[in-house]
């Protein structure tokens, strides 16, 4: 008798299943391209954390490598300077967290507040657009700008100051690699804070407006504490990657310029730079697991620590 309760739960379930992808048909269809894009992209790829393990040979294949255990992890702990490029990768990141969530939400307000509608979406479109530009393509305006001869240098030089030479001196590089951040990121990082600040419930703002609040009180007292649940949860999600330098940016800017290492080195770029050199891929894919799982680490310990503190932000 049970087993028949539980055939007919298991077919009304199925069947209401079906009737949601029936009703929601488009949404789902629109959903697709992402998800085979993540399927093809992000799952089929992980049996290749594999080659962690093994001493890879691309004439024996993935199955084919013999098993070395934990010995390609050693490569990234036994090198004179992981502390420096740990170190180096986890202030960055939280250096790009910090200003980018809050520059991101600043602007958001602002694009909100703009109320002629072509003038908002011009500065929006001015805003996201360095999103799409390549890092290589800024590397060499980069140059432009503060190399031997770049215009920001030969002012500095022209007006009494000394050569700062930049791409002989680290210590100006975190600072230099923020602002590149924050004009690459903020802008686009806006979008999602746009559609949580555009579906607040537009009533709490009437009366705040009928009992006489200013517009700044409205957006302290009101936007902003509606606002912290969305940004506690893209900081959650972004720790996740706070063990992982971005390459794309910091190699196209620095590329081998050692001088710049103490201040810029991070785990990818070493780690880029010792597949080129040893050609050892399994070393490489240590590297790359070990960052994901600290990441995973780290997501978990931050969401159990704001489940506690703010429970509507956790994510999960």
């Amino acid at each position: 008798m049970k087993n028949r309760k539980d055939v007919k739960h298991a077919g009304g379930a199925f069947r209401e299943g079906v009737h949601e992808l029936w009703k929601n048909k488009t949404l789902y269809a629109m959903m697709l391209p992402t998800i085979v894009w993540v399927a093809v992209f992000c799952y089929v790829p992980m049996y290749g954390v594999m080659i962690a393990f093994k001493k890879f040979s691309y004439k024996e294949g993935i199955w084919g490598s013999p098993s070395v255990g934990f010995k390609n992890f050693e490569f990234l702990f036994h090198y004179k300077g992981v502390g420096r490029i740990f170190f180096n990768t986890i202030f960055l990141n939280i250096l790009f967290i910090a200003t980018g969530t809050i520059l991101s939400i600043v602007l958001a307000l602002v694009f909100v507040e703009i109320k002629n509608k072509v003038y908002n979406k011009v500065v929006q479109t001015i805003a996201i657009f360095p999103h799409f530009v390549s890092w290589t393509v800024v590397a060499m305006f980069l140059s432009g700008i503060i190399g031997g001869s770049g215009t920001l240098t030969k002012w500095i030089i022209e007006n009494g100051g000394n050569d700062p030479k930049f791409y002989n001196n680290p210590s100006w590089w975190p600072l230099i690699l923020v602002l590149l951040k924050i004009w690459q990121g903020a802008g686009y990082g806006t979008i999602v804070y746009v559609a949580a600040i555009t579906g607040f419930d537009q009533e709490m703002y009437e009366a705040a407006r009928v009992d006489g609040a200013t517009r700044l009180q409205t957006i302290t007292k009101i936007t902003l504490p509606l606002l912290k649940t969305t940004a506690i949860m893209l900081t959650i999600m972004s720790i996740g990657k706070i063990f992982s330098g971005d390459f794309g940016m910091i190699y196209a800017v620095i590329g081998d310029t050692s001088q710049l290492y103490p201040t810029t080195d991070v785990i990818d770029t070493f780690v880029y730079r010792a597949l080129r050199q040893l050609n050892n891929l399994g070393m490489s894919t240590a590297t790359s697991l070990f960052q994901s799982l600290v990441g995973l680490v780290m997501v978990f310990a931050t969401n159990a620590i704001t489940k506690k503190v703010e429970p509507d932000a956790a994510i999960f």
